[in-house]
């Protein structure tokens, strides 16, 4: 096996050595003869060798090249030749470990029917010999919209019926439903004539493309002319139209209507997973707008990712535009085109609107997927808490603390626990204040903590990943007091502040306390601010329980020998104590007998 890897070793510096120093692509064949990997490069040499220094640290490229048997490569003439040969031969042949389009059959397309009088729908089924597609659309509500204006715009037939000249003319057909209720014209039975039915189908056409500025310009035109030969009701008609479509321009039209045939791509990044979005620009409308995931493979840059994607969907949506649009500096040689980074003005809000339609659906398939998983959900928020934090390990426990009092009086604490996100209500637990004399939060809170973890280590319990505090510095300081010096556990400790208008505004961790740096609308900080709003309404529940016991304790209850059915009593009938003080034995015996009311007046005396 040595001799093989050594023989194998030797033939691929050869064939690394006699490599030419210029543009073209490379593929990587493993044992089987079979492509893993195709790249492109500037310099072919240079590029190819750089997989094979010692240097290299990435732990998936290492993994590619103790893979590789043999190297086959392809001279080009310029990069933009190599860009384009890249992304035919990845979709070709599927490498391996190239980035690779995740599978978009679930999206569904706009369909117009190759017929004598085509039919124009939804479907996820391509068939490119029965018609011509547009799309697919990731956003299916305007898929649904741009079906409903065709609606409102042409009545166009809905049946599966073959319909032919010859077929109409013998009158093979019948108008149905549809037609009575004026969503179809009936061409089948000859009641639309097929160049009218025609040039509706090319009016959508140049609506998918985009063009709708010109079909409004277009029944402008018709109008005015038919009111100008004083045809008012046919020019009402065109009206209708050019009414419906200028409303949906101006819901669509984003920018400038100078701003023409451009292109529009932003990228965000989720572990293995790239999102890229591709909007098009026609007459200031947006023409088309999609977003793709691109599963990763090798250690991608995001630069890279981009210009995959943008090389892909154009080539994929037949787009010429000679300017691009894109967030950041990339390496994409096309000739006649020009890369665009915006500052300010129309193309920025371009930019900005691509950038937030590739946030949303990187957000919807979160959803989706924890929906599918609802365990994804709770991974991913303790891995973001263990990454925030630098935790050794996810923080699949989590207690959190709170004291609850007034001025010191019926001085409680609780405890709650979150389990992989979630709370276990069966680990809650209440303390009465035992040692603490007076309103002393920090001793109370040490007081509990020490109870807490003492009896979990004397019952060999589990101990939490992370505990949270109700507060900030300083509750952190004495819970880590008793957490290191007195109980010399080493289990990380977190602060929550809160603002001067008792708002949840910041995360603290370390020693001393710094502040973390979480968006207060991420589910991260949500989860956290729910932990602790959790702890205080557990908190000042039992706290106001203990107090309403208090406060309906009567003198009554001090009184051995009377129970509380007789006090019900003697409340029912004096209304309140203070009349059953004031009352003499001898009313107090008429209605709970002689030898209560003389137990009642000897105990109630002594206490006046």
């Amino acid at each position: 096996m040595q001799i093989e890897d050594l023989n194998t070793t030797d033939y691929l510096k050869t064939v690394v050595s006699n490599l030419p120093e210029g543009p073209g692509c490379y593929q990587y064949l493993d044992s089987s003869g079979k492509i893993i990997y195709v790249g492109k490069a500037k310099n072919l040499k240079r590029r190819v060798s750089s997989y094979f220094n010692k240097d290299q640290k990435l732990p998936k490229t290492r993994v590619l090249v103790s893979k590789i048997c043999d190297i086959k490569y392809v001279v080009v003439k310029t990069e933009q030749d190599a860009l384009l040969l890249e992304n035919n031969l990845i979709k070709k042949y599927r490498p391996r470990y190239n980035v690779l389009l995740k599978d978009d059959k679930t999206y569904p397309s706009i369909c117009i029917t190759k017929e004598a009088f085509p039919r124009v729908f939804k479907t996820r089924n391509i068939d490119r010999k029965g018609g011509t597609y547009y799309g697919p659309y990731t956003n299916v509500y305007a898929l649904n919209t741009l079906l409903e204006l065709f609606g409102k715009l042409y009545p166009l037939r809905t049946c599966h019926q073959v319909l032919t000249i010859d077929s109409i003319e013998n009158k093979k057909y019948k108008v149905c439903l549809e037609y009575h209720m004026k969503n179809c014209l009936g061409p089948c039975v000859g009641k639309q004539k097929q160049e009218e039915y025609a040039k509706n189908i090319e009016e959508i056409r140049e609506i998918l493309k985009g063009n709708i500025s010109e079909i409004s310009r277009r029944l402008k035109e018709e109008m005015m002319d038919l009111a100008s030969q004083l045809r008012f009701e046919e020019a009402q008609l065109i009206k209708q139209k050019y009414d419906i479509l200028e409303g949906f321009r101006s819901k669509s039209e984003v920018v400038s209507q100078v701003m023409h045939n451009i292109d529009v791509f932003s990228i965000i990044e989720d572990k293995d997973v790239a999102f890229i979005n591709y909007l098009h620009i026609t007459n200031g409308c947006i023409n088309q707008a999609f977003t793709f995931e691109y599963k990763k493979k090798l250690d991608e840059t995001k630069e890279e990712l981009l210009a995959m994607g943008i090389i892909e969907m154009r080539e994929r949506y037949k787009s010429h535009s000679k300017e691009i649009i894109v967030p950041y500096p990339i390496d994409l040689p096309l000739e006649n085109v020009t890369l665009t980074i915006p500052q300010r003005g129309d193309k920025k809000t371009l930019l900005e609107l691509s950038e937030k339609n590739v946030l949303q659906y990187k957000l919807d398939r979160i959803k989706q997927l924890e929906k599918l998983n609802p365990e994804q959900k709770s991974v991913r928020l303790m891995k973001e808490i263990q990454d925030a934090l630098q935790l050794p390990k996810r923080p699949i426990r989590i207690e959190c603390f709170d004291n609850s009092n007034i001025s010191g009086t019926n001085a409680v604490a609780a405890c709650v626990v979150f389990e992989k996100a979630k709370p276990n209500k069966k680990l809650y637990r209440k303390y009465n204040i035992k040692t603490v004399e007076g309103p002393d939060d920090y001793a109370s809170m040490q007081e509990v903590v020490r109870r807490r973890y003492t009896r979990l280590i004397e019952e060999n319990e589990t101990l939490p990943d992370l505990i949270i505090t109700d507060g900030g510095k300083g509750q952190m300081e004495v819970v880590r007091q008793v957490i290191e010096d007195e109980l010399h556990l080493q289990i990380p400790i977190a602060g929550l502040a809160k603002d001067n208008r008792h708002r949840t505004n910041e995360l603290l961790f370390g020693f001393p306390p710094i502040t973390i740096g979480l968006k207060t609308e991420s589910p991260v900080f949500h989860l956290l601010t729910r932990i602790q709003d959790e702890v205080h309404r557990f908190a000042i529940t039992f706290h106001r329980d203990k107090r309403s016991k208090t406060q309906v304790h009567s003198e009554l209850d001090d009184i051995k020998g009377i129970g509380k059915q007789t006090q019900i009593v003697l409340l029912k009938h004096f209304k309140s104590v203070a009349k059953i003080k004031n009352a003499s034995e001898e009313e107090l015996a008429e209605v709970i007998g002689k030898s209560k009311a003389k137990l009642i007046k000897e105990n109630l005396s002594k206490a006046i």
